[in-house]
């Protein structure tokens, strides 16, 4: 990726800014399933998705919970925060595709802060954009049963991928939906009675 390429996806920051991002920051090339921010651990810096897809999810024991997904021109708040205060994760992020990402070192995070002041409005945005997810998730918890959440997150998986079937455990929807895999079977084999999905031998379709 060249500098007018980032500039295409990072609007909002000046082109010699852009410039400097891609002389100073490493390229990662991750592939897809693999753990790039772990739970407790203290990060090397912040990433900015180029391609691909990383979800970010919470732990406790031995459940988890779906907060948000980054995207191409996005990067991750919750290492932003930590990153500044110098406190380990508290967040495990994972690709979900072949992903290339931009990493900022902890120690550019606050030089070009002050340096650059439109790298703010990165990070801003996606405050914005996270307190609006944080809202949701809420919402979803509190107000939606489990089946219009679980179609809504097949909803949300299908327009992410951009792929027509869903290849995916019910184990690994648990997981994400914060319930156990035998509520995800059932509400799975409801939502398919009701002609709304059709699990197949190569994944989930909504129909």
């Amino acid at each position: 990726m060249n500098a007018h390429q980032l500039k295409v996806l990072l609007p909002f920051l000046e082109l010699p800014f852009v410039e400097v991002l891609l002389e100073e920051c490493s390229l990662m090339e991750i592939p897809k399933g693999q753990e790039v921010i772990q739970q407790d651990g203290f990060i090397p810096g912040v990433p900015i998705v180029l391609e691909g897809l990383i979800k970010v999810a919470t732990k406790h024991d031995d459940r988890s919970l779906l907060l948000y997904y980054i995207k191409p021109g996005q990067s991750c708040v919750m290492s932003f925060s930590s990153c500044l205060k110098g406190s380990p994760s508290q967040i495990v992020a994972t690709t979900e595709e072949d992903t290339k990402a931009l990493l900022i070192s902890i120690e550019k995070v606050a030089l070009w802060l002050k340096q650059y002041p439109s790298f703010n409005k990165l990070f801003y945005a996606q405050f914005d954009t996270r307190y609006t997810d944080l809202i949701d998730n809420i919402q979803q918890l509190l107000f939606h049963k489990i089946d219009q959440r679980l179609y809504d997150y097949l909803v949300k998986k299908i327009e992410l991928s951009n792929k027509s079937v869903i290849k995916i455990t019910h184990q690994e929807i648990a997981n994400e939906l914060a319930t156990a895999r035998e509520v995800i079977s059932r509400t799975l084999k409801k939502l398919e009675k009701e002609d709304k999905i059709s699990q197949t031998p190569e994944g989930i379709v909504l129909l």
